[in-house]
Protein backbone atom coordinates (compact mmCIF):
# COMPACT_ATOMS: atom_id res chain seq x y z
CA UNK A 1 0.00 0.00 0.00
CA UNK A 2 1.42 3.12 -0.92
CA UNK A 3 1.31 6.25 1.58
CA UNK A 4 2.85 9.90 2.19
CA UNK A 5 4.94 9.90 5.37
CA UNK A 6 6.09 13.07 7.29
CA UNK A 7 9.80 13.26 8.61
CA UNK A 8 11.12 16.02 11.31
CA UNK A 9 14.18 15.74 10.96
CA UNK A 10 16.15 16.29 7.76
CA UNK A 11 19.42 13.93 8.45
CA UNK A 12 16.86 11.18 8.86
CA UNK A 13 14.97 12.36 6.23
CA UNK A 14 18.26 12.73 3.60
CA UNK A 15 19.74 9.17 4.75
CA UNK A 16 16.46 7.82 3.66
CA UNK A 17 15.47 9.56 0.28
CA UNK A 18 19.08 9.89 -0.69
CA UNK A 19 19.34 6.49 -2.64
CA UNK A 20 16.31 7.43 -4.43
CA UNK A 21 17.12 10.77 -5.30
CA UNK A 22 20.77 9.69 -6.37
CA UNK A 23 19.36 7.71 -9.39
CA UNK A 24 19.06 11.08 -10.90
CA UNK A 25 21.32 13.71 -8.90
CA UNK A 26 21.09 16.43 -11.62
CA UNK A 27 17.65 16.48 -11.68
CA UNK A 28 17.39 16.52 -7.93
CA UNK A 29 20.29 18.90 -7.20
CA UNK A 30 17.89 21.34 -5.98
CA UNK A 31 16.00 19.14 -3.05
CA UNK A 32 19.39 17.96 -2.35
CA UNK A 33 20.96 21.06 -1.75
CA UNK A 34 18.02 22.66 0.32
CA UNK A 35 18.40 19.19 2.49
CA UNK A 36 22.06 19.97 3.31
CA UNK A 37 21.22 23.37 4.23
CA UNK A 38 18.77 22.23 6.78
CA UNK A 39 21.01 19.90 8.25
CA UNK A 40 23.80 22.18 8.14
CA UNK A 41 23.32 25.89 8.44
CA UNK A 42 19.02 25.24 10.20
CA UNK A 43 18.80 29.06 10.88
CA UNK A 44 18.84 29.41 7.50
CA UNK A 45 15.31 27.97 6.82
CA UNK A 46 13.88 27.57 10.23
CA UNK A 47 9.59 26.51 8.91
CA UNK A 48 9.50 23.61 6.69
CA UNK A 49 8.27 20.41 5.94
CA UNK A 50 9.85 17.48 4.58
CA UNK A 51 7.64 14.22 2.60
CA UNK A 52 8.15 10.90 1.28
CA UNK A 53 6.09 9.12 -0.49
CA UNK A 54 6.80 4.86 0.14
CA UNK A 55 5.15 1.72 -1.00
CA UNK A 56 6.21 -1.81 0.91
CA UNK A 57 9.08 0.39 2.20
CA UNK A 58 10.67 1.76 -1.00
CA UNK A 59 11.27 5.21 -1.66
CA UNK A 60 8.80 6.28 -4.57
CA UNK A 61 8.40 10.15 -4.57
CA UNK A 62 9.47 12.58 -2.15
CA UNK A 63 9.67 16.73 -1.58
CA UNK A 64 9.89 19.46 0.57
CA UNK A 65 8.88 23.13 1.26
CA UNK A 66 10.84 25.81 3.45
CA UNK A 67 8.45 28.71 3.79
CA UNK A 68 7.24 30.62 2.44
CA UNK A 69 8.78 29.51 -0.78
CA UNK A 70 7.55 26.89 -3.10
CA UNK A 71 7.23 23.47 -2.98
CA UNK A 72 10.39 21.32 -4.23
CA UNK A 73 9.49 17.97 -5.67
CA UNK A 74 11.64 14.97 -6.64
CA UNK A 75 10.31 12.84 -9.79
CA UNK A 76 8.60 10.40 -9.07
CA UNK A 77 8.61 6.51 -9.52
CA UNK A 78 5.04 6.39 -10.45
CA UNK A 79 2.54 9.10 -11.03
CA UNK A 80 0.36 7.14 -8.61
CA UNK A 81 3.02 8.85 -6.07
CA UNK A 82 2.80 12.17 -7.51
CA UNK A 83 -1.19 11.87 -7.26
CA UNK A 84 -1.07 10.43 -3.58
CA UNK A 85 1.50 13.49 -2.54
CA UNK A 86 -0.78 15.94 -4.29
CA UNK A 87 -4.18 15.19 -2.88
CA UNK A 88 -2.35 14.67 1.02
CA UNK A 89 -0.82 18.19 0.61
CA UNK A 90 -4.08 19.73 -0.64
CA UNK A 91 -6.08 18.02 2.57
CA UNK A 92 -3.63 20.03 4.94
CA UNK A 93 -3.72 24.00 5.99
CA UNK A 94 -0.37 24.70 4.80
CA UNK A 95 -0.10 28.05 2.52
CA UNK A 96 1.91 26.11 -0.65
CA UNK A 97 2.68 29.35 -2.96
CA UNK A 98 3.96 27.02 -5.54
CA UNK A 99 5.88 24.28 -6.96
CA UNK A 100 9.05 24.11 -8.37
CA UNK A 101 10.23 20.76 -9.85
CA UNK A 102 11.18 18.74 -13.45
CA UNK A 103 8.63 18.33 -16.24
CA UNK A 104 6.13 16.66 -15.99
CA UNK A 105 6.22 15.78 -12.23
CA UNK A 106 5.44 19.78 -11.58
CA UNK A 107 2.43 19.85 -13.77
CA UNK A 108 0.70 16.80 -12.72
CA UNK A 109 1.46 17.73 -9.08
CA UNK A 110 -0.07 21.31 -10.04
CA UNK A 111 -3.40 20.32 -11.22
CA UNK A 112 -4.00 17.67 -8.83
CA UNK A 113 -3.47 20.05 -6.15
CA UNK A 114 -6.04 22.32 -7.59
CA UNK A 115 -8.07 19.72 -8.35
CA UNK A 116 -8.53 18.72 -4.72
CA UNK A 117 -7.45 22.62 -2.75
CA UNK A 118 -9.76 24.81 -5.47
CA UNK A 119 -7.92 27.68 -6.20
CA UNK A 120 -5.17 28.14 -10.03
CA UNK A 121 -1.61 28.13 -10.89
CA UNK A 122 0.21 30.73 -12.77
CA UNK A 123 2.97 29.31 -14.10
CA UNK A 124 5.76 31.71 -14.34
CA UNK A 125 8.88 30.36 -15.76
CA UNK A 126 9.86 27.31 -18.34
CA UNK A 127 13.57 26.12 -16.99
CA UNK A 128 15.80 23.90 -18.30
CA UNK A 129 18.46 22.09 -15.69
CA UNK A 130 22.06 21.57 -16.88
CA UNK A 131 24.72 19.67 -15.71
CA UNK A 132 28.39 20.05 -16.19
CA UNK A 133 31.55 17.11 -15.86
CA UNK A 134 34.24 18.94 -17.83
CA UNK A 135 34.51 22.62 -18.80
CA UNK A 136 35.32 23.93 -22.28
CA UNK A 137 37.26 26.41 -23.32
CA UNK A 138 35.97 30.08 -24.01
CA UNK A 139 37.32 32.80 -24.99
CA UNK A 140 38.76 35.22 -22.32
CA UNK A 141 37.54 39.42 -21.89
CA UNK A 142 39.65 41.86 -20.15
CA UNK A 143 39.90 41.47 -16.45
CA UNK A 144 40.22 38.61 -14.02
CA UNK A 145 38.09 36.77 -11.43
CA UNK A 146 38.03 36.45 -7.63
CA UNK A 147 36.24 35.10 -4.82
CA UNK A 148 34.17 37.30 -3.24
CA UNK A 149 34.72 38.64 0.32
CA UNK A 150 32.95 39.59 3.24
CA UNK A 151 33.11 43.46 2.52
CA UNK A 152 31.35 42.76 -0.91
CA UNK A 153 28.36 42.08 1.15
CA UNK A 154 26.60 45.49 -0.17
CA UNK A 155 27.66 44.84 -3.80
CA UNK A 156 26.04 41.44 -3.79
CA UNK A 157 22.81 42.54 -2.00
CA UNK A 158 22.40 45.04 -4.86
CA UNK A 159 22.89 42.50 -7.45
CA UNK A 160 20.99 39.56 -6.05
CA UNK A 161 18.21 41.97 -5.67
CA UNK A 162 18.12 43.05 -9.37
CA UNK A 163 18.84 39.54 -10.35
CA UNK A 164 15.82 38.30 -8.42
CA UNK A 165 13.61 40.68 -9.86
CA UNK A 166 14.76 40.97 -13.70
CA UNK A 167 13.92 36.96 -13.29
CA UNK A 168 10.63 36.68 -11.40
CA UNK A 169 9.07 40.74 -11.89
CA UNK A 170 6.78 39.11 -8.66
CA UNK A 171 9.55 38.33 -6.45
CA UNK A 172 8.53 39.41 -2.95
CA UNK A 173 12.02 40.49 -2.08
CA UNK A 174 13.49 40.30 1.69
CA UNK A 175 16.16 42.30 1.82
CA UNK A 176 17.04 40.99 6.21
CA UNK A 177 16.28 37.22 4.73
CA UNK A 178 18.97 38.01 1.58
CA UNK A 179 21.79 40.29 3.91
CA UNK A 180 21.60 37.11 6.58
CA UNK A 181 22.01 34.22 4.13
CA UNK A 182 24.66 36.06 1.45
CA UNK A 183 26.75 36.74 5.18
CA UNK A 184 26.10 33.18 5.90
CA UNK A 185 27.68 32.31 2.55
CA UNK A 186 31.16 34.17 2.95
CA UNK A 187 31.74 32.88 5.74
CA UNK A 188 35.15 31.16 5.69
CA UNK A 189 34.98 27.36 5.53
CA UNK A 190 31.21 27.63 4.09
CA UNK A 191 30.02 25.24 1.73
CA UNK A 192 28.58 28.04 -0.61
CA UNK A 193 30.25 31.21 -1.96
CA UNK A 194 30.08 33.79 -4.90
CA UNK A 195 32.75 35.12 -7.25
CA UNK A 196 33.54 38.22 -9.32
CA UNK A 197 34.96 39.36 -12.39
CA UNK A 198 36.75 42.43 -11.84
CA UNK A 199 37.74 44.73 -14.99
CA UNK A 200 38.61 47.80 -13.14
CA UNK A 201 36.17 47.43 -11.09
CA UNK A 202 33.26 44.65 -10.31
CA UNK A 203 31.24 43.55 -13.31
CA UNK A 204 29.80 39.98 -13.20
CA UNK A 205 29.14 37.87 -10.50
CA UNK A 206 28.17 34.18 -10.06
CA UNK A 207 27.82 32.19 -6.61
CA UNK A 208 28.60 28.05 -5.95
CA UNK A 209 25.63 27.21 -3.59
CA UNK A 210 23.52 24.07 -2.65
CA UNK A 211 26.30 21.09 -2.77
CA UNK A 212 24.83 18.11 -3.27
CA UNK A 213 26.27 14.34 -2.77
CA UNK A 214 29.08 14.85 -5.44
CA UNK A 215 27.87 18.34 -7.29
CA UNK A 216 27.38 21.68 -6.41
CA UNK A 217 24.72 24.37 -8.10
CA UNK A 218 26.24 27.43 -10.31
CA UNK A 219 24.32 30.74 -9.69
CA UNK A 220 22.88 33.13 -9.77
CA UNK A 221 25.04 34.54 -12.94
CA UNK A 222 24.73 38.03 -13.01
CA UNK A 223 25.95 40.72 -15.28
CA UNK A 224 24.75 44.88 -15.11
CA UNK A 225 22.79 45.85 -18.39
CA UNK A 226 25.36 48.45 -19.16
CA UNK A 227 28.68 45.84 -19.52
CA UNK A 228 26.80 43.05 -20.83
CA UNK A 229 27.72 41.05 -24.08
CA UNK A 230 31.51 41.76 -23.33
CA UNK A 231 32.02 37.99 -22.38
CA UNK A 232 32.46 38.46 -18.64
CA UNK A 233 29.57 35.77 -17.32
CA UNK A 234 31.01 33.46 -19.70
CA UNK A 235 34.32 33.30 -18.55
CA UNK A 236 33.34 33.55 -15.00
CA UNK A 237 30.85 30.47 -14.78
CA UNK A 238 33.50 28.55 -16.79
CA UNK A 239 36.27 29.62 -13.86
CA UNK A 240 34.07 29.04 -11.29
CA UNK A 241 32.95 25.60 -12.77
CA UNK A 242 36.22 24.84 -13.32
CA UNK A 243 37.32 25.40 -9.55
CA UNK A 244 34.10 23.37 -8.35
CA UNK A 245 35.46 20.27 -10.66
CA UNK A 246 39.20 20.91 -9.24
CA UNK A 247 38.13 20.60 -5.73
CA UNK A 248 36.32 17.25 -6.25
CA UNK A 249 32.98 18.10 -7.61
CA UNK A 250 31.97 15.51 -10.37
CA UNK A 251 29.21 17.60 -11.56
CA UNK A 252 28.08 21.29 -11.69
CA UNK A 253 24.72 22.20 -12.28
CA UNK A 254 22.63 25.38 -13.52
CA UNK A 255 19.15 26.40 -13.96
CA UNK A 256 18.47 28.70 -17.33
CA UNK A 257 15.27 30.55 -18.46
CA UNK A 258 14.27 28.53 -21.52
CA UNK A 259 12.81 31.47 -23.17
CA UNK A 260 16.19 33.07 -23.02
CA UNK A 261 18.22 31.54 -26.51
CA UNK A 262 21.10 33.44 -25.95
CA UNK A 263 22.16 32.15 -21.96
CA UNK A 264 21.03 28.94 -23.30
CA UNK A 265 23.93 29.01 -25.77
CA UNK A 266 26.58 30.18 -23.50
CA UNK A 267 26.39 27.45 -20.98
CA UNK A 268 26.03 24.89 -23.86
CA UNK A 269 29.26 26.47 -25.05
CA UNK A 270 31.21 26.45 -21.86
CA UNK A 271 29.93 22.34 -21.31
CA UNK A 272 26.31 22.31 -19.53
CA UNK A 273 24.35 19.99 -21.30
CA UNK A 274 20.18 19.98 -20.67
CA UNK A 275 19.22 17.48 -18.01
CA UNK A 276 15.64 18.11 -18.26
CA UNK A 277 13.26 20.78 -18.55
CA UNK A 278 11.61 22.53 -14.61
CA UNK A 279 8.51 24.33 -14.26
CA UNK A 280 8.08 27.11 -11.59
CA UNK A 281 4.53 27.36 -10.91
CA UNK A 282 2.87 29.77 -8.84
CA UNK A 283 -0.56 29.07 -6.56
CA UNK A 284 -3.25 31.85 -6.30
CA UNK A 285 -5.47 31.57 -3.49
CA UNK A 286 -9.17 29.74 -4.23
Amino acid sequence: MMQVVRYENPETFRDTVEPYLLTDEPRHNLIFGLLNTLIEQPDVYPDFRLWRVEEQGETVGAALVTLPHKLVLAAPAREEALVLLAQTLAGETLPLSGVVGGVPEADIFATTYHESAGGRTTERMQQGIYALEAVSEVPIPPGHPRRAQPDDLELLLAWTRAFSEEVDTESNWDEDEARRRLAHRLEVGSPSGYWIWEDGEPVSLTGFVAPTKTGIRIGPVYTPPMVRQRGYATALVAQVSREMLAHGRRFCFLYTDMANPTSNAIYQRIGYRLVCGSAMIAFASP
